[in-house]
């Protein structure tokens, strides 16, 4: 092979296993939400995939079984694909340095990426190569040691708070079963401590979500339930509990929605998800005022004190509500949401895929 072919084909050789490389501390180390094009690619695919699979002519519970495999398999392929073109990667650099042939390229690549020696190398530089490809190799196994751990223990905090959702506000979750529950036992007065442990949640939520966003595709065990849903349960019953009831407003409810809003709007930015940064008073919301209405006299007939200006207290909800709104309703039909009022009952979202969906943040290009 001529000098210059070999310059090029070892530089498109390095060029994979860099790229291998970025996607590998992108997607695990790096503690922030950047996704690199091989993550991206990956789970752009194999998400088309699975989401024909999971049509709109098969039951909802069809659908949940097939979407609930999607982020573990796509997961489990990750480090395949990374030691996939890796493999690739060193086989044009061996080939350009001196293999005979692209199948024994191949065999030296493979033995010192797996470290198992079982093809000798000549030349000093050859060495060089297979050495750094074995501590590569080493170290992807290392990553993908550390990665589904953190993954997973990150999934079983988010899963304690939608477990306690479902015992506070029902199955679905419901922002008028939880307050009606928490009258009844007695906890009104306990609101707060609540919303402080949501708020923690959602600022958990936002630091896992983000720099893990297969994280938002992991279902939780029970089919009925979903993180998203859970979500929108809790900013909904501290909006309500802020606007609509005869009781001093709370700063801790103002903050667990600020919380929540702003949690949401960040994973959505990692979908490319477009929403109004700066929603206004009074702009329209999906949830109709009988639905509220609805909700309150719910709520007053169990004897909890609601206010009389029901008018001004849907205007003071929808202002509440449309900083969220737009973005949990978008994730909800992202994730294919399981059925709950105010949340995934909206829209399309049991029927369709949502029409965007990009694999990192707005404006990224990495």
């Amino acid at each position: 092979m001529a000098v210059a072919g070999s310059v090029v084909l070892f530089s498109l050789g390095l060029a994979l296993v860099a790229a291998t490389l970025v996607s590998a501390v992108r997607t695990v180390v790096l503690p922030r939400a950047a996704q690199s094009w091989l993550t991206g690619m990956l789970f752009g695919a194999s998400g088309k995939l699975f989401r024909l699979l999971a049509n709109e002519r098969r039951s909802f519970e069809a659908r949940d079984r097939v979407m609930a495999l999607f982020a573990p398999i796509t997961l489990v392929l990750l480090p395949v694909v990374w030691v996939i073109v890796v493999g690739t990667g060193y086989t044009a650099m061996f080939k350009a340095i001196g293999a005979i042939t692209w199948t024994e390229a191949f065999r030296i690549s493979g033995s010192s990426l797996l470290t198992l020696g079982f093809a000798p190398v000549d030349t000093n530089l050859e060495h060089v190569v297979a050495f750094s490809e074995a501590i590569l190799g080493l170290g992807l196994v290392a990553l993908l040691i550390t990665f589904l751990p953190s993954i997973y223990s990150s999934f079983a905090r988010r899963e304690a708070m939608v477990t306690l959702m479902e015992v506070r506000g029902g199955t679905p979750p419901s922002a008028t079963q939880f307050l009606l529950r928490f009258h009844r036992i007695g906890w009104m007065d306990q609101l707060d401590q609540e919303w402080a442990a949501w708020e923690q949640w959602f600022a958990e939520l936002q630091e896992a979500h983000t720099t893990f966003p297969a994280l938002n595709f992991l279902r939780s065990p029970q089919m009925d339930l979903s993180w998203i849903t859970a979500a929108g349960a809790a900013l909904d019953a501290a909006a309500l509990a802020q606007t609509s009831l005869v009781r001093e407003p709370s700063p801790a409810g103002r903050v667990v929605i600020r919380a929540g809003f702003i949690t949401l709007r960040r994973i959505a930015d990692v979908f490319g998800i477009v929403y109004d940064p700066d929603p206004q008073y009074g702009d329209p919301i999906a949830l109709t005022f009988a639905e509220f209405d609805e909700a309150l006299d719910a709520l007053a007939e169990d004897g909890i004190a609601v206010v009389d200006d029901r008018q001004q207290a849907w205007r003071d909800f929808s202002g509440w509500r449309v900083n969220y709104e737009a973005v949990l309703l978008e994730i909800a039909e992202l994730i294919m949401a399981p059925y709950a009022p105010w949340v995934s009952d909206r829209s399309s979202v049991q029927l369709h895929p949502p029409k965007r969906i990009r694999w990192g943040p707005r404006g990224s290009r990495s």
